[in-house]
């Protein structure tokens, strides 16, 4: 095999289409929409245009929890979002998250219809509009914040970093792949070292901090996330995978963790969540229906 050319930055950078591997028709370096399409609105006050990933995650496992409380204005439509075909880049969706990412609310309970983007953002609205899932007193409150936003900031690391350059970078490249590592195995040990004391990351109480790194790190160490549980030596990490497992066996996580998915076995998909009902349907079925509405939509906006 031979080595890799060294690469020298040019004194003003120019988008290179064709470097960046799998994701790189995705991205492009400039905000805003790149064509007109309107996102559809179901039944219920709360919108959610999504997708199955591990941010997507945080937001559907918490809207089940709720739910499962028995908050019916908890009730809520959620709709796919190919990222693959750029539908984030639509004028609708772009209204709802200038930023062009999954996933992306909206409130129309509100008097003005209120929009939430950024996981962790979603996360908190939702848990201060039904209040649930984060502690009343103001230390654990904040213990429950701590680990909210240690999740939102040190993510970027595990799927950004170590994710991209170990599972879709076009050539396995040893720098950034140490380096992201490094930095995966220390965030899984500061966790490990948590949950030795803790039965969940604020103590006693399960909140919107365990479904938030649960959406991401637990599927790590379970071996769902980028194929590396091996790599990273997962099974080390006893006390996350104690935490994970008991996580995931709560009613609402199951079926938080299906919903807007459309890879995987059928049972662990449901490609859209407009009532309760839908998890007893045809997954499959459900599948065809949604790519058959954005067929239709896409020939109509042609």
């Amino acid at each position: 095999m031979s080595e890799p050319k060294a690469y020298s930055p040019s004194k003003v950078w120019t988008w290179n289409k064709e470097v960046g591997g799998k994701f790189a028709a995705i991205n492009r370096p400039t905000a805003g929409s790149t064509h007109e399409q309107a996102l559809p609105v179901g039944n219920h006050p709360l919108q959610l245009y999504s997708l199955g990933t591990p941010n997507g995650v945080k937001v559907t496992v918490l809207l089940e929890e709720l739910l499962e409380l028995g908050i019916k204005d908890a009730e809520y439509d959620a709709w796919l979002v190919n990222i693959q075909d750029g539908e984030q880049f639509s004028s609708g969706f772009v209204e709802v998250n200038p930023n062009s990412k999954i996933p992306a609310l909206m409130d129309h309970s509100t008097e003005e219809p209120t929009r939430v983007f950024e996981s962790g953002a979603i996360m908190l609205y939702l848990a201060e509009r039904f209040d649930a899932f984060i502690p009343k007193t103001p230390a654990q409150r904040t213990q429950c914040l701590n680990w909210l936003f240690w999740n939102i900031g040190s993510v970027p690391f595990l799927g950004g970093g170590f994710g991209h350059f170990y599972a879709y970078a076009p050539e396995k490249l040893e720098y950034p792949i140490e380096r992201y590592t490094m930095e995966v195995k220390r965030q899984l040990d500061l966790l490990d070292q948590h949950l030795a004391g803790n039965r969940y990351l604020c103590g006693d109480e399960y909140s919107i901090a365990d479904m938030a790194n649960m959406a991401w790190y637990g599927a790590l160490v379970m071996g769902k996330l980028y194929e590396a549980g091996e790599f990273l030596d997962a099974s080390t990490y006893k006390n996350v995978i104690r935490w994970t497992q008991e996580i995931q066996q709560r009613p609402a996580v199951k079926r938080g963790q299906r919903v807007n998915r459309v890879w995987g076995t059928e049972k662990h998909q449901l490609a859209e969540r407009h009532d309760a009902s839908d998890f007893d349907k045809d997954p499959m079925e459900i599948l065809k229906q949604v790519m058959a509405r954005k067929m239709t939509q896409k020939q109509a906006d042609e």
